[in-house]
């Protein structure tokens, strides 16, 4: 007799920091699946705000700002909350993907710009809005570190550009059950969102984390979390998704349907 929920008993690892996985964890839940959240990257603000206090003092002096994920939203927006100020009216808005532009609908502010098909660096390069931006003045709202491509680019158009690092990453302590819980027989599909999760699984767990990307079907975000996965030779090709929660959830039910093949 079928399943009556399209997910039932499919337990789904999910990597992507502890807000973020909630969000998915509810969505899978209610089509009858058992998230496992298993955060491989943990948020906390910056140790020093003193460099993004100075450029969120002057918002009002560009004309673009670009989020580069919703992490980004919530470091950025609850710190200039903390500093009595409130986003600029005139201030245009780029989000690197749809989660993002929904973090920012969630605070009430809307994106003019968000990337149509890939939700990355290129995707938002891409579009039409960011071809020309010879002396425009943008903000890059992001994490410590991170990839260049897109500032690099948008220098190399003409712009004049700032970065505004709000929060920083760091790896998870490791959890002495990991070997249990990752094992293969205790996780149908994992989801990685980012190459930082990928790196942290391999060096906290080792053997534990390389044994999960071969043996476990996996969905990834781009193509380049699919090369990082595809390097360990996994028995299924990893899968390519969009970021989105529902196409995730779509893409997990297209697999539960296919007898649980990729």
């Amino acid at each position: 007799m079928a399943d009556a929920a399209p997910l039932s008993g499919v337990r789904v690892l999910i990597t992507r920091p502890r807000a973020q996985a909630e969000v998915l964890a509810g969505a899978i839940r209610r089509e009858g699946g058992e998230p496992l959240v298993w955060p491989l990257i943990d948020i906390q603000p910056v140790r020093d705000p003193a460099r993004l206090d100075a450029t969120l003092a002057t918002l009002d002096r560009f004309d673009l700002a670009i989020f580069i994920s919703p992490n980004a939203v919530q470091q950025a927006l609850a710190r200039l909350a903390q500093l009595g100020r409130s986003w600029p009216p005139a201030l245009a808005i780029a989000a690197i993907g749809n989660g993002t532009a929904q973090a920012l609908a969630a605070h009430g502010l809307a994106a003019a710009i968000v990337p149509r098909a890939r939700f990355d660096s290129e995707g938002l390069l891409a579009e039409p809005a960011l071809q020309s931006v010879t002396g425009r003045r943008i903000v890059i709202l992001r994490g410590e570190g991170g990839r260049e491509q897109l500032a690099d680019t948008l220098r190399a158009r003409g712009a004049e550009l700032t970065y505004a690092e709000c929060y920083r990453r760091q790896a998870p302590a490791p959890d002495p059950q990991a070997a249990r819980r990752l094992a293969p027989d205790a996780v149908d599909i994992a989801i990685f969102t980012s190459a930082e999760a990928i790196d942290n699984l391999l060096q906290l767990y080792g053997e534990t984390g390389r044994r999960l990307l071969r043996d476990t079907p996996v969905l990834v975000v781009s193509e380049r979390l699919a090369a990082r996965v595809a390097e360990h030779r996994p028995r299924t090709a990893p899968r390519i998704v969009r970021p989105d929660d529902a196409d995730i959830v779509t893409a997990l039910r297209a697999w539960r349907a296919g007898e649980k093949t990729l």
